[in-house]
């Protein structure tokens, strides 16, 4: 069982929480890609099931903040969050109860080689294309939104609400595996494949992974894993719950061009860190 030895390591999980509510909720992620390669580091001898039940417990407390800061915003499709939601804690249940059943040497090694993929795609990818506002003329399966946000700011789009479905299965069960939260797949493939506007798929995003990590977390508490996380997981939500609201506020100011270039390299750096202790 691991315990919290000192004040200092408190004071430093918070902040660690803070930065990773701030940076996870102003990109719509969660936090969790940010949070999980840094607790296999500072962690090296525990379990992958402990350490991704903390790190989804901390998703859970940064999206529920963020979604809080967006609702006041207005950008949240709610229709689509509750229907992508859904489709996402059957796969986030189940994400969680196979975690236990990895060794911490393979969960690192797989774990090393999906954080290389996410900084790859997050380094090369292109910017989605602004698609011109179609409420007719679109595929009898397709549906339409129309929102005006707080700030009157008018996003229209049509999307196919089966491909989003299927799309949140899979992001729920990935993101409850490796206790990432799932972000950055879902924000990606909302603005790329469904079209939705950025603002709107990162608050959207934040709604959907509130719940996706919350049906992981229970798991996780029934299964009893989380017990020996609590200490941890406290200090890191009083960071990520006002780190959330900063991000979210910012969201506003930047348009996280050079914030993903960034963390690409990271993550890059991360990700070979991991592999070479596996390895």
């Amino acid at each position: 069982m691991t315990m919290l030895a000192h004040p200092i390591d408190i004071i430093g999980l918070i902040g660690l929480g803070f930065g990773v509510g701030a940076y996870g909720t102003l990109i719509g992620a969660g936090g969790g890609f940010v949070l999980m390669p840094i607790l296999l580091l500072l962690y090296p001898h525990d379990s992958p099931e402990l350490l991704t039940s903390i790190s989804l417990a901390v998703v859970f407390f940064n999206t529920v903040s963020g979604s809080e800061a967006y609702a006041m915003m207005k950008r949240i499709d709610y229709k689509s969050g509750l229907l992508f939601g859904a489709a996402a804690t059957p796969g986030a249940v189940f994400g969680a109860l196979n975690t236990r059943h990895v060794p911490r040497h393979l969960f690192d090694t797989i774990f090393g080689a999906v954080l290389l993929a996410a900084a790859a795609f997050l380094a090369f990818r292109s910017e989605p294309k602004e698609r011109p506002c179609q409420t007719s003329n679109t595929p009898k399966y397709w549906t339409s939104r129309d929102l005006t946000d707080a700030h009157d700011t008018n996003y229209c789009f049509s999307f196919n609400p089966y491909l989003g479905i299927g799309i949140s299965l899979f992001v729920g069960y990935i993101s409850s595996f490796f206790g990432i939260g799932g972000g950055i797949i879902h924000v990606p493939a909302l603005t790329y494949l469904l079209h939705f506007p950025i603002h709107i798929a990162t608050a959207t995003s934040h709604f959907i992974l509130a719940q996706m990590a919350l049906a992981g977390t229970v798991a996780h508490i029934l299964t009893g894993a989380f017990s020996q996380g609590v200490s941890k997981t406290v200090s890191l939500a009083i960071g990520v719950l006002i780190g959330a609201q900063v991000g979210a506020h910012l969201s506003n100011r930047f348009k996280g061009v050079w914030l993903i270039r960034s963390l690409s390299i990271a993550l890059g750096l991360v990700a070979i860190r991991i592999l070479y202790k596996a390895l």
